[in-house]
């Protein structure tokens, strides 16, 4: 057989098999660990999910790869979000969980902000996130209007900036006048319902997906132990907070409305997970098959819905657009939203 016959038959043997260099990305992952950073501490809504996920998506990672679950805490997420991005190797083995109100931070140019949004991977998200703000039973107070006629400032707990516990109540101290005072330094949710408990904290604003989840023996308590939701975002059936006012309903002026209707933004894909940047688009494309997979499974709804956690799936690429909405914010609204949210 002559050189240029050997070749050509190579050639359709190659075709018929497939090139050895072309291994499909499903293979890379049998045998490896993946990390999955949560930006808060254990125990509260962001670990809660987090782990519930991890748990299930395992089976939809081709090859099977173990999952790990670390926690990295600190300003509001903030330091999770630049571990990725700046530390993390870009192998889509280390995937990080981190307040997607750190977007918002990276286009306000904050400091500390060592990331930059639009580089991320992101596989996708969780759940949309309703803002809610709750006090407890001891201060005496039970809707809006107490709290806004509160005759003292009201402490309520933070984890820093980017997050909802620091976010939202600064929104409606400097929108509608609450007498908030933002006691910040919180690890987590978590920490927030101990000092909460141990009244410390008159109150504090997460969101009712975590509250719910992760406060349900404080909603379900009678007296000063209980915790009374007054605000939220959106309707809900639940007896909890049927009946708690809309924050669309307390912004009564149209600007106000529209700084509030752009850091809403953020939460519509709340719980965000992303891979380091420059990680291969094979891997990404990957994982977020994998996180659809998870998202859709019957068995994981089952568990969710037993953990009382809402499971929404925001696919990666919506989340790509909000993230770019977020970043492409024009220089006068992106300067009046972050004059409010820093206005502490």
């Amino acid at each position: 057989m002559t050189r240029k016959a050997l070749v050509a038959l190579l050639l359709v043997v190659f075709a018929w098999v497939g090139f050895p260099a072309s291994v499909p990305a499903q293979d890379s992952y049998q045998g490896k660990t993946i990390r999955i950073i949560v930006g808060y501490r254990a125990g509260g809504g962001y670990d809660t999910y987090t782990r519930m996920i991890a748990r299930h998506m395992d089976k939809h990672i081709p090859g099977k790869p173990n999952l790990i679950v670390e926690n990295m805490p600190g300003a509001g997420s903030m330091v999770a979000a630049n571990y990725l991005f700046n530390r993390a190797k870009p192998d889509g083995l280390t995937i990080g969980v981190f307040a997607s109100g750190m977007v918002r931070e990276d286009a306000f140019g904050n400091e500390g902000v060592q990331f930059k949004s639009a580089e991320f991977g992101w596989i996708g998200a969780p759940t949309a996130a309703s803002p809610t703000c709750a006090v407890m039973g001891f201060t005496g107070l039970k809707t809006w209007e107490d709290v806004r006629n509160s005759k003292k400032d009201l402490n309520f707990g933070s984890t820093g900036p980017g997050a909802s516990t620091h976010d939202t109540p600064i929104l409606i101290k400097e929108l509608a006048g609450a007498p908030i005072k933002l006691i910040k330094g919180y690890d987590g949710t978590s920490a927030v319902r101990a000092a909460m408990q141990r009244k410390e904290l008159d109150g504090a604003c997460w969101t009712w997906e975590s509250m719910k989840a992760t406060a349900t023996a404080m909603l379900n308590a009678k007296g000063d132990d209980q915790l009374i939701p007054f605000l939220i975002e959106g309707k809900h059936e639940d007896p909890a907070v049927k009946n708690a006012v809309q924050f669309t309903d307390i912004l009564k002026d149209e600007e106000d409305l529209s700084i509030y209707k752009g850091y809403v933004n953020a939460m519509k894909f709340y719980r965000p997970l992303a891979l380091a940047p420059n990680t291969p688009k094979d891997r990404v494309a990957t994982l977020r098959t994998a996180f659809n997979k998870t998202l859709e499974d019957p068995q994981l709804q089952a568990a969710a819905k037993k953990a009382k956690l809402d499971m929404t799936l925001i696919k990666g690429e919506e989340v790509d657009q909000l993230v770019d909405e977020i970043l492409s914010m024009s220089p006068k609204a992106k300067e009046r939203l972050k004059a409010v949210l820093t206005g502490d």
